[in-house]
């Protein structure tokens, strides 16, 4: 099992920056794809971002392509989203996610984060 722990979100102004982190336990994350996943109030949960087991390859959401990071600390167990010129559309609970795959739908993540709020103000 893998415990995932998301912390960093809060309240932010449009165009301004907030860096997420998802800490992991259990088990090394470094044999997992890391993703994140938001959810915006009366809607699904989307797909945000991912990054394979070495973090050699990532692999946005088009929306976030440009303005988001992902990354990872395998040394640390530690995953982190760098969100820069935020828009008020980015708002929602973000969610750490693991799993096997590369894959941006929700279903082929195992371990999933309680998920931390960020709000982008106007």
């Amino acid at each position: 099992q893998v415990q995932l722990v998301e912390s960093g979100g809060g309240l932010v102004q449009a165009g301004g920056s907030m860096r997420l982190s998802c800490a992991a336990s259990g088990r090394t994350i470094s044999n997992y794809v890391m993703g994140w996943f938001r959810q915006a109030p009366g809607k699904e949960r989307e797909f945000v971002a991912r990054i394979s087991e070495s973090g050699i390859r990532t692999y946005y959401q088009g929306s976030v392509n440009g303005r988001f990071t992902i990354s990872r600390d395998n040394a640390k167990n530690t995953a982190y989203l760098q969100m820069n010129s935020v828009k008020p559309e980015d708002t929602g609970v973000y969610y750490c996610a693991a799993g096997a795959y590369q894959s941006t739908t929700v279903q082929t993540y195992n371990y999933w984060g309680q998920g931390t709020q960020v709000t982008v103000s106007s």
